[in-house]
């Protein structure tokens, strides 16, 4: 009987640790704008540079000093410059932008967090009830709006249709 429950509970743990551990990568926002960046300076070079370490820290450099890149994309800039080098080992490798994103993260876990706004023009006000509460904070966030005394998540829906005149051209 001892043996039963031993087992029974080192099978429960092992569930609750894979459970765990496959929500965690299932964010489809998770690491967004890093993988668009490191998506557009691979599609910028040819198959010999993607190879060449001091190519890709120059195509990152390159792609970094663009004057015209949006606020997000120039913070993962700001977050990948200083370990270039770190970045061009697995780039060269042919790492997929998902998997070399994950691991830069190790570095500096805030690359991960720079994500896209949510977009919220045109959307109706069900479709604001299928957002989380985190993502309608970060709407409020994104507009430099905060929700004092709201509580339910139909508050924060009110709020950000009440505030849809701060909509920024920031976003996507």
């Amino acid at each position: 009987m001892r043996t039963l429950s031993r087992a029974l509970s080192l099978l429960s743990a092992a569930v609750l640790l894979m459970s765990s551990v496959c929500y965690a990568g299932n964010d489809p926002r998770e690491c967004e704008v890093c993988m668009k960046v490191m998506t557009e300076i691979r599609e910028k070079m040819t198959k010999e540079e993607i190879k060449d370490k001091p190519k890709i820290e120059e195509a990152i450099g390159k792609h970094c000093a663009n004057e015209k890149l949006p606020s997000r994309e120039k913070k993962i800039c700001y977050y990948i410059d200083p370990i270039k080098r770190d970045v061009a080992q697995p780039f060269s490798l042919g790492m997929p932008v998902d998997r070399l994103c994950k691991r830069i993260n190790k570095n500096n876990a805030e690359i991960c967090s720079v994500k896209f706004p949510v977009k919220t023009e045109n959307l109706e006000p069900k479709d604001l009830t299928k957002l989380r509460v985190k993502q309608l904070k970060s709407i409020l966030l994104d507009r430099g709006v905060e929700c004092k005394g709201c509580v339910e998540k139909e508050e924060f829906i009110k709020k950000v249709q009440e505030t849809e005149h701060l909509a920024g051209s920031d976003e996507f």
